[in-house]
């Protein structure tokens, strides 16, 4: 039985390597974004904005995966390229669910554009939580 204070603090844990990871990805995206324009890399401005967002996106969940290894659920592992690649999977996962969230909020419910991120992440992040802990790094 796991105690209920024990995951408290695993999950406040988890929320702030989740916020440094949000800086993080939003970081590399921008600097890529600036960089392409810059240099003008000969791509369209959408194919950059992707590529820039795809690149924050691999590094900061790598990162994540790093210190929710370490100091979050303190997991060893005799390889991490399952456990990594289930991070990633968890990730993806719970970023499709807050675009399908955002849609049915503004389409169905026709909830207010300011408060569908937050509703998203009281829902993603929980979420998240729970995959980590009970799936990638079990």
């Amino acid at each position: 039985m796991v105690k209920t204070h024990s995951i408290i603090n695993q999950f406040i844990k988890f929320g702030l390597v989740g916020i440094t990871n949000t800086v993080i990805s939003m970081g590399i995206t921008y600097v890529l974004i600036f960089l392409g324009k810059y240099f003008r890399i000969p791509i369209s401005e959408n194919w950059l904005i992707f590529l820039a967002a795809f690149i924050g996106f691999v590094i900061s969940v790598l990162n994540s995966y790093y210190w929710n290894n370490k100091y979050v659920f303190k997991k060893t592992h005799e390889g991490h390229l399952l456990p990594l690649l289930k991070s990633y999977f968890s990730y993806g996962l719970t970023w499709l669910i807050s675009y399908v969230l955002t849609y049915l909020f503004t389409n169905l419910l026709h909830i207010s554009p300011l408060f569908i991120p937050v509703l998203s992440l009281l829902i993603t992040v929980p979420l998240n939580f729970i995959m980590h802990k009970f799936f990638a790094f079990k």
